[in-house]
């Protein structure tokens, strides 16, 4: 694969260099970084593509589907931003016309979880950057993504910093949440200043990885009440950290060396423990709670308790989890099996039925992917002991295609659901609402153009993503991302994509979304109904 890959990339750049020495156009200097961003992509796919720069479409004759309604329309783009949707609009010879008749016209997805360029503990770096990784997304109807910023040391400007140098190749809109690894004042101010200054609304915390980056309850309960003064959400990483520790050394003491050691040593009981208690933390602070990838039928019970008592918690299974068992851990083939290691596990046959339910029934809210891309060389690390395997698994080109196939073309969800679930929901929790996750006037123009008579099949051998790996190699099913449309420009159409480095933003996200309404009238209440401290007296004796 790569060596095919390779190939395509040296025309790729001795085209462009012949291209740069024939227009000797200073725009397009940085030709050498376009080339180096563009490995692991065909000929076709590797260059700039003026087609792409119309700043006037009209998408005609399709279904608008937005979270709440849809209806035939016409939808007019200018400028990179959508002006009318109405029928029947009529344009100038300028406009790029698009024919949407039979398909539906949707917002682009917004995938809530996802690490690109991420260092993996100190040895490794993802096989997806800013550029790789978006340029799959785009290919698969994903116009957004947020992304983790990790800390460095501990500090979350010194990480800002960094993700902001990795982020300069973007080709597609993207924000950031950060992780706190660790609690001191400086930490604390830092959260003030990326929430104030940064644009960022939600903080991650991971109750596992023990040695690395887990926290303890202390932390926790300290992160939930700085989250909850800065209006930002907090969010958990929800697995007991201390027993996996226990399960893995019990696992290796038992000889089970191979990834179905990894599942064997996490079991859905620990990720329910430490959902419950991340829960009641949040209710005890009394702040709203996200928990990033759902992957159990113990964890989204937790959720569903909660939510049944009135208490704001959001639910976020991943595709990897609704769609697919860990039967996988168990193939001969090491290299086949160490694709599925992720965290929480992927589970046992059941898990997935009982998570898309709870997902039509509104228990969890939206899809992301933890996308984490490791090539077979990197997962290989762990050969000979599952700890060492990279964790993480593909996700963000196939998200869009895998949650149609498995949930509406099922009949679980209609096509409005898909819209809240893969985009609108997402914008409205992290507060980028109607300028994200909706085909409205004045919305950004990311949109795709869905055929649900078309089909896919995903394939390593064809995706975008610089793995050589695909955990859904084979798959197919209904329905297919004809067109993208990022910031006004097409991106992905016949199967070709036109991308441009640099050319994504930075979307800032404000803090108190509409899950903290009502917060202080909650907090108010619950002093007021305290009947403390009592007034008494000392009595004279």
């Amino acid at each position: 694969m790569y060596h095919h890959h390779n190939h395509q990339y040296n025309i790729c750049c001795v085209s462009l260099l012949i291209f740069l020495l024939l227009a000797t156009l200073s725009p397009l200097s940085n030709s050498n970084q376009w080339c180096d961003a563009a490995t692991g992509y065909g000929e076709s796919e590797c260059r700039l593509s003026q087609s792409s720069s119309s700043s006037k479409i009209l998408i005609k004759g399709g279904t608008v589907v937005n979270a709440h309604h849809q209806e035939v329309a016409d939808v007019y783009v200018e400028d990179g931003i959508i002006v009318a949707v109405k029928p029947n609009i009529k344009v100038g010879d300028d406009v790029t016309v698009l024919d949407a008749t039979g398909k539906f016209v949707m917002p682009g997805g917004i995938d809530p979880h996802t690490h690109l360029a991420m260092e993996y503990i100190g040895i490794t770096e993802t096989i997806d950057d800013f550029f790789s990784g978006q340029a799959a997304a785009l290919a698969g109807g994903t116009t957004m993504h947020i992304d983790f910023v990790m800390p460095v040391n501990g500090s979350l400007s010194a990480g800002y910093e960094s993700y902001v140098k990795k982020a300069k190749m973007s080709c597609m809109d993207y924000g950031f949440h950060a992780v706190v690894t660790k609690w001191d004042d400086v930490v604390s101010k830092e959260m003030e200043t990326m929430v104030k200054e940064k644009g960022i609304n939600s903080f991650k915390f991971f109750m596992a990885y023990k040695g690395f980056v887990m926290i303890n309850d202390e932390l926790l309960l300290e992160g939930f009440k700085r989250c909850k003064s800065l209006g930002a959400l907090a969010m958990v990483h929800a697995e007991n950290g201390d027993a996996v520790f226990e399960g893995q050394k019990k696992m290796i003491e038992l000889g089970i060396t191979g990834p179905e050691g990894h599942a064997l040593s996490r079991p859905p009981l620990l990720e329910g423990e430490a959902t419950s208690r991340a829960i009641r933390l949040a209710d005890f602070v009394n702040t709203p709670l996200y928990v990033v990838h759902v992957m159990s039928i113990d964890a989204m019970e937790e959720i569903a308790r909660a939510r049944k008592s009135g208490q704001r918690v959001i639910g976020e299974p991943v595709v990897s989890g609704l769609a697919l068992d860990d039967s996988g851990l168990w193939d001969p083939d090491f290299i086949t099996a160490a694709k599925f290691v992720m965290s929480p596990p992927i589970r046992k046959s059941g898990h997935g039925k009982a998570l898309q339910a709870a997902l039509s029934r509104g228990i969890l809210q939206l899809v992301g992917t933890d996308h984490c891309t490791f090539n077979s060389t990197q997962k290989a690390m762990g050969y000979d002991d599952f700890r060492k395997i990279p964790n993480g698994v593909n996700g963000i080109e196939e998200r869009m295609h895998v949650v149609w196939d498995t949930m509406v073309e099922s009949g679980q969800i209609s096509v409005t659901d898909y819209v809240r679930v893969t985009s609108t929901e997402c914008a409205r929790i992290f507060n980028i609402y109607p300028r994200k996750g909706a085909i409205l006037a004045g919305s950004d123009a990311d949109i795709i153009i869905f055929n649900p008579n078309s089909s896919f099949e995903i394939s390593a051998s064809s995706h975008h993503s610089r793995s050589d790996t695909n955990i859904y190699e084979g798959r197919k099913g209904k329905g297919r991302v004809e067109i993208t449309i990022a910031g006004g420009r097409v991106v992905w159409e016949n199967g070709e994509l036109k991308v441009v480095p640099g050319s994504g933003k930075y979307i800032e996200m404000r803090p108190f979304s509409y899950l903290f309404d009502g917060f202080d009238k909650a907090d108010a209440n619950y002093l007021s109904s305290l009947k403390a401290p009592v007034k008494r007296f000392r009595a004279e004796y």
